[in-house]
C-alpha cells in the first residue's frame, strides 16, 4: 500500500512510555511470529487518511439514512430542543468512550488472558481514542471485534430511530456510523489483501490505525 506523507508523519509522531512499551512488546511479537515462519504483511492505515475517508462518505451515508427516516416518520421534527441537543451531546461523549469498550471487550472473548491482553490509549495529536489488542487473533475475531460498535452503536439504534420516529436518536446513530468510518476502512484493507495462505493472524497494532496480518 501506498505510503504518503502525512502517514510517514503519523508513525514518527512522540509515543507515550505507555505507547513505547506496547511497541516494543509488538516488535519483539513480530520478530517471534517471522522466525516461526510467518510472513508480515503491513495493512495499518494513516489516520488522517482514514478520517477524509470517513468524511467523504458522510454525505451520502447521513442523506440516505435520513431520507428513509423521514419516508418512514414524516411527521417528526428536523431540529433538536434544547433538551435534546445537550442529551445528545452527552451521549456523544458517553459514547465514544463506549464504542471503544466495546472493542475491546469483544476481542477479549477470543484472546488467552481476556481484558488483560486489552489496552486503551489517547492520541491527543488527533483527538482521537483508542483501543488495541495485543494477541494475535483469527480473521474472524478481529472483524467482529472491529465493527461490533458499528453494528450496537449505529445500525442497531438506527433501525430503532425508524422505528419510533425519534430524531435524538437517529442523530446519535448517524455520528456512531461516521465515527466507525475509521473501522470499516480497516476491515476493508484487511479484507481486500489476497491471501492463499492457510494459516491467517491478525494482529492489532499498538500505535497506528490498522493491523499487521501474519501468513504461513
Amino acid at each position: 500500500m501506498k505510503r504518503d506523507g502525512a502517514f510517514e508523519q503519523e508513525k514518527r509522531r512522540k509515543l507515550t512510555p505507555a505507547e513505547e512499551k506496547r511497541l516494543r512488546r509488538f516488535e519483539a511479537l513480530c520478530e517471534s511470529m517471522e522466525e516461526k515462519g510467518w510472513r508480515k504483511s503491513d495493512l495499518t492505515v494513516g489516520i488522517v487518511r482514514a478520517n477524509v475517508l470517513t468524511m467523504v462518505m458522510a454525505v451520502p451515508i447521513c442523506a440516505a439514512a435520513v431520507l428513509l427516516f423521514r419516508r418512514l416518520n414524516p411527521a417528526s421534527p428536523w431540529s433538536l430542543s434544547g433538551k435534546q441537543m445537550i442529551l445528545w451531546l452527552l451521549g456523544l461523549l458517553v459514547l465514544t468512550a463506549v464504542h471503544e469498550g466495546i472493542h475491546g471487550l469483544t476481542w477479549s472473548l477470543f484472546t488467552p488472558n481476556g481484558l488483560r491482553d486489552i489496552e486503551f490509549g489517547f492520541m491527543k495529536q488527533y483527538l482521537t481514542p483508542y483501543c488495541t489488542c495485543g494477541t494475535p487473533l483469527g480473521k474472524g475475531p478481529y472483524i467482529a471485534g472491529a465493527l461490533m460498535p458499528l453494528i450496537l452503536l449505529g445500525i442497531l439504534p438506527w433501525i430503532v430511530s425508524l422505528l419510533c420516529g425519534s430524531t435524538l436518536l437517529l442523530y446519535l446513530s448517524l455520528v456512531m456510523i461516521l465515527a466507525a468510518g475509521g473501522d470499516m476502512l480497516i476491515v476493508f484493507e484487511l479484507l481486500r489483501h489476497r491471501s492463499s495462505a492457510a494459516e491467517q493472524l491478525v494482529c492489532d497494532h499498538p500505535t497506528q490505525a490498522g493491523s499487521v496480518l501474519f501468513e504461513r
